[in-house]
């Protein structure tokens, strides 16, 4: 069985003959270590995107079989804005710090040359006015946001034999990062229906393009979507709110989705998820993603106690054992056996590969994978 028949075996409960060896990629920084580390070289690390022949070609080296993350991304803009925003510099602060407007429009302090997560201090999304002026423009429909030259290209080339998903963008996280939390949150209290008319303009957006790209091409293997909407104490909204508001959203989709034979939807949400979950399969989604472990010990078992074969998974290793020794990977192996036999689950790092990650754990771990599951 190849790559795309596996996926398809293992997350519709049917038999299949080996594991494939799944990752979700590599942070930036850890292939810039292995290369100073004499692993990899500067042009094997340049230019390495999600799925793409040098990403491919890193972890096949690690022995890794595919990125779980390799999906078709239309022209949609950054986070569904066309135009995304122009970044300008508002002020030069003092020890090299900046004030700057990013692409989604939030607010953020950067420093050129440091690489984390920037605060935000601000966001130009705030009441009807910049909604008005600054966002709805910008998610309207249109047919330039539909690759239908790559689309063409898929329909006319040779099946693959790994496997691909389509991406559904976000119906609620992107809102997140306009807003930041705290705006989105007093929103629906200040604002019922402008947080109800974001929504929907969103929702609506995501459903035309799937629609219109699916009118292409159809041959897809999952359909995917990200929304990163929980920390580790459980979701950054009401799941009742989100049931009632990005529910109706997801069912509509997902049944777009279905009607065209792609029966695997997974979605992309790092922290503790439970009550999440619910929702997402009631309007669709069966797939979690990456199922982070984190230290509220996310995994799969126990929600396949509560809703059966309902739900698959993908992820749920835990990814920092690659920094520490071979007796961690060992074990870590141990413990994902009996939630892989539970069926419907392929293990994968629980989020992208970290710069402490040792290159020799790494492909020990691919090691083991497959000598214990085929």
């Amino acid at each position: 069985m190849n790559n795309r028949e596996l996926v398809h075996a293992i997350l519709n409960y049917e038999p299949y003959d080996r594991l494939p060896v799944v990752h979700f990629g590599f942070w930036p920084e850890t292939l810039e270590k292995w290369r100073r580390e004499g692993h990899l070289t500067a042009d094997g690390i340049s230019g390495v995107g999600d799925g793409n022949p040098q990403e491919k070609a890193i972890a096949a080296r690690l022995g890794f079989d595919f990125n779980w993350y390799t999906t078709f991304q239309n022209n949609v803009g950054c986070e569904l804005l066309w135009p995304a925003f122009q970044r300008r510099v508002l002020e030069e602060l003092p020890g090299g710090m900046r004030k700057v407007v990013n692409e989604v429009g939030a607010v953020i302090l950067e420093k050129p040359g440091l690489r984390s997560i920037p605060p935000e201090v601000g966001h130009l999304l705030t009441d009807r006015r910049s909604w008005e002026e600054h966002f709805l423009p910008r998610l309207q429909f249109s047919e330039e946001r539909v690759n239908q030259e790559a689309l063409c290209a898929l329909a006319a080339g040779s099946k693959s034999e790994e496997p691909l998903g389509v991406y559904c963008t976000s119906l609620f996280g992107y809102i997140r990062d306009w807003m930041g939390l705290e705006g989105v949150s007093y929103l629906l209290a200040d604002d019922e229906p402008l947080y109800d008319e974001i929504i929907n303009t969103l929702g609506e957006l995501v459903y035309r393009i799937t629609e219109r790209t699916l009118s292409v091409y159809a041959d897809f293997d999952f359909a995917h979507f990200w929304e990163d909407i929980c920390f580790k104490n459980g979701p950054l909204v009401s799941p009742a709110v989100f049931d009632a508001k990005v529910g109706p959203h997801y069912r509509r989709i997902t049944a777009l989705i279905n009607r065209y034979g792609i029966n695997t939807v997974s979605l992309d949400c790092d922290g503790k998820i439970d009550a999440l979950i619910p929702t997402w399969l009631h309007n669709g989604v069966n797939t979690m993603f990456p199922i982070e472990v984190g230290t509220w010990n996310g995994n799969i078992g126990p929600w396949r106690k509560t809703y059966g074969r309902e739900i698959r998974g993908v992820g749920g290793m835990r990814k920092h054992v690659f920094a520490e020794d071979r007796a961690a990977v060992d074990a870590e192996v141990e413990r994902l056996k009996p939630l892989v036999e539970l069926g419907g689950f392929i293990p994968c790092p629980d989020h992208r590969i970290a710069p402490d990650a040792q290159w020799d754990n790494v492909r020990y771990y691919c090691e083991r994978m497959r000598s214990t599951f085929g």
